[in-house]
């Protein structure tokens, strides 16, 4: 009776001592995957590429005019007069400074609006993190870019993605 004790005592220690060790282990999540293949992170890169290749398809159409104006110019440069020639010259440059800092404008306003969506969903993401380590008795998760080698059951990314297609479908970037 006294060794059954003992043996029941030592398998519900053991058994204790391994829960207590997986609650120790380093869980990690590829916060890459997941900007990139969730619902949402999808849509607004979808979105956010949709409106970089219509802003930069517009500043190719505005460029080809301006080359085209170009070559008039050269072509006019014997038949007009020089004060003409250097007026229409300092004009084109305005154009294309302006054509610049639109392009400028265009790849600052896509930046901003793919680093707040990736903010929006960082800020939707933690929660959940959080909720799922307290409901699996996860104390530390971390970012996969950071180790070199880890056990692939310790990976929780399309536990989290799923939890964030659940909750978030799509992020407003304007």
């Amino acid at each position: 009776m006294h060794l059954i004790r003992k043996i029941l005592l030592s398998l519900f220690l053991l058994f204790s001592s391994t829960q207590i060790l997986n609650a120790e282990l380093p869980y990690y999540l590829d916060f890459k995957y997941i900007l990139n293949n969730s619902e949402a992170g999808k849509k607004a890169q979808n979105d956010l590429k949709s409106k970089l290749e219509t802003g930069l398809k517009s500043l190719s159409q505005r460029e080809k005019t301006i080359q085209d104006e170009e070559k008039k110019i050269i072509e006019q440069k014997k038949i007009i007069s020089v004060e003409e020639y250097k007026k229409k010259v300092t004009e084109l440059r305005k154009k294309v400074t302006t054509l610049q800092k639109d392009r400028n404008k265009l790849l600052d306003k896509i930046a901003k609006q793919r680093s707040k969506a990736r903010s929006e969903l960082l800020k939707n993401l933690n929660p959940l993190i959080k909720e799922y380590m307290e409901k699996n008795k996860i104390r530390y998760v971390m970012d996969k870019k950071s180790l070199i080698l880890a056990d692939e059951s310790l990976d929780i990314t399309k536990d989290i993605v799923k939890l964030l297609n659940n909750k978030l479908k799509a992020i407003k970037l304007n």
